[in-house]
């Protein structure tokens, strides 16, 4: 006789489910910043009271204490930068391997 398994989580209403992306604005972002800078209350508490989870408001602590250039690391523009240069190089290597490609067929369809 075989006995089945399941591997895996279990498929009820107590495991927690993902949380949809959210995005907030850089206002918003500052006034958490600034109720965790005041010390009144623990960062898990205003996370908390917030409904944010406790990682995303401590990294944007962090990137707030680089911005203040009180933390080594990238700022906020540095970082806007690099995306943008790095997508721009993502589109210019696309870019290149089309051309390659139209060269190659033309190169074939000219012998």
């Amino acid at each position: 006789m075989w006995l089945s398994v399941t591997v895996g989580r279990p498929n009820d209403s107590s495991t927690k489910k993902p949380r949809p992306r959210r995005s907030f604005t850089s206002e918003f972002k500052a006034e958490i910043v600034e109720l965790c800078r005041r010390g009144d209350r623990s960062v898990g508490q205003i996370a908390k009271d917030f409904d944010l989870t406790e990682t995303a408001v401590r990294d944007w602590v962090k990137q707030a204490e680089v911005d203040a250039g009180e933390r080594d690391g990238l700022t906020s523009s540095e970082r806007e930068e690099l995306a943008a240069l790095r997508r721009e190089n993502r589109r210019l290597r696309e870019d290149v391997d089309i051309l390659k490609r139209a060269t190659a067929f033309f190169a074939k369809e000219t012998r």
